[in-house]
């Protein structure tokens, strides 16, 4: 056994040319912690709120909104951010958001969204792809915060513990199928069931 580690230990020490194996294989492993510690922390600077109004077209068309809900200012000071809502929590969930949300640059790039005017011409659109993305997921985001097994229905209204407890509880809908709306403005629903 000891033959055998110390035969081991000979070919991690025994130069490649210049350097020994056991420094590159060691070397790989500290430059590898370093990229995922650098990549992790550039992916979290991704979800903050100062990132996400950063560019006018959120700041001035959307974040306005979103101060005016519930999930902004309420009784018990819980704030939704706006990763909260549009940032999947699991991680390979989240990588796939990120990729997918890369391609929105584009509109910033290219000033496809860059004013008020055009910003609400597209706003439809750009409503419908989060709410297609949020019912496939099966309103995901909002079900990191809000859960069904912890809902209180004594404390809803008859209408909604009649959608939450029959058409939720079933999987018939999911939340943004009756909550559309909820931290934005609605676009001119004209023609959208």
């Amino acid at each position: 056994m000891f033959r055998l580690i110390r035969n081991y230990w000979n070919v991690l020490r025994r130069p490649s040319m210049h350097l020994s194996l056991g420094f590159l294989v060691i070397g790989s492993f500290v430059a590898g912690v370093m990229f995922w510690g650098g990549f992790n922390t550039a992916m979290e600077a991704t979800n903050t709120e100062k990132f996400c109004t950063g560019c006018h077209e959120m700041r001035d068309n959307v974040y306005p909104e979103l101060q005016r809900t519930i999930h902004f200012s309420n009784r018990t000071g819980v704030r939704a951010k706006c990763s909260d809502c549009h940032v999947p929590h699991e991680w390979t969930s989240k990588i796939a958001r990120k990729m997918q949300a890369s391609k929105e640059v584009w509109g910033k790039v290219f000033g496809t969204i860059d004013t008020r005017e055009k910003f609400e011409a597209h706003r439809i659109q750009l409503a419908g792809n989060e709410w297609r993305r949020m019912k496939a997921n099966n309103s995901l985001e909002c079900r990191n915060c809000h859960q069904f097994d912890s809902m209180d229905f004594t404390r809803q209204s008859k209408r909604a513990v009649d959608a939450h407890s029959t058409q939720l509880a079933s999987g018939e809908k999911t939340c943004i199928d009756c909550h559309k709306g909820i931290a934005h403005t609605l676009p001119d629903m004209s023609g959208v069931k």
